[in-house]
């Protein structure tokens, strides 16, 4: 909505499934995912279905990330009450993988309903796509350690306190009696890589080796997995990029940071 202080970047997105189906036909061996999908905007079935059909389409290839949405409009455009959200999140997560591991499936809760069915195809990772969860709060990192594969942090998310909230989906999996160490954390850094050194610079804005520091900090706080969002780049995802200057800057990226 106007006014909400989403960058520009977020005016004009493209819907994350069909992209990917097209990026996995031109690809064979590189990972697939999402995030994060507002999943309660979807029925479960039908997002099941669409995220299975990927996963099988791409050969085991997909990660399913996901998340609930913050905004009211976001809601009310897709005609989903916006109270008890996390709740409604929560039943959605036992319904999707029910959808995935059970034929047929019958599941009968308080937000959603799957009356007895078969509903195909399986994914064909099994017993699912690994689910990885967005979100902050103390909730939404619980939740990531107890019923997920893992947290996606936000491109937002402060890099010096990313520890902090890893401790929580940690202690979340040791609580729910699952191992700790199999959690996949994903950070996204809108990385803005520099020839020279800048003073006051932000993480991830800087030279080569600069932008290196600050992802082997990330990694001595728990995270597993970057993400280079360069989705939300000024040089890359804003309204009036000219595409070759963006391509580009986005290859010069992937060689600096390339193993």
């Amino acid at each position: 909505p106007p006014g909400s202080g989403l960058s520009p970047s977020h005016r004009d997105v493209q819907d994350p499934l069909v992209t990917l189906s097209y990026v996995s036909a031109l690809t064979t061996n590189i990972a697939l995912g999402t995030a994060t999908i507002c999943a309660p905007f979807v029925a479960p079935a039908l997002l099941a279905k669409s995220l299975s059909s990927l996963d099988v389409m791409s050969t085991g290839r997909l990660t399913a990330g996901l998340g609930m949405g913050w905004l009211p409009e976001e809601y009310a455009a897709a005609g989903v009450p916006f109270d008890r959200r996390g709740a409604r999140m929560e039943e959605y997560l036992r319904c999707l993988v029910a959808l995935w591991t059970t034929d047929p499936v019958d599941f009968a809760g308080e937000f959603y309903s799957v009356p007895e069915a078969h509903v195909g195809p399986q994914p064909r990772q099994r017993p699912h796509p690994p689910i990885l969860l967005g979100g902050a709060s103390a909730r939404a990192l619980r939740r990531a350690g107890s019923m997920a594969q893992g947290w996606i942090a936000a491109s937002e998310q402060s890099a010096a306190a990313v520890g902090a909230s890893i401790g929580v989906v940690r202690q979340a999996a040791i609580d729910a009696r699952r191992d700790p160490d199999a959690l996949r954390i994903v950070a996204r850094c809108v990385v803005d890589l520099l020839d020279v050194k800048r003073p006051g610079r932000r993480p991830f804005q800087g030279t080569r080796r600069q932008i290196v520091d600050d992802l082997e900090s990330l990694r001595s706080q728990g995270v597993t997995e970057v993400i280079v969002d360069l989705n939300l780049s000024h040089r890359v995802g804003f309204p009036g990029v000219d595409p070759d200057e963006a391509l580009t800057y986005a290859l010069r990226v992937l060689d600096a940071l390339a193993p």
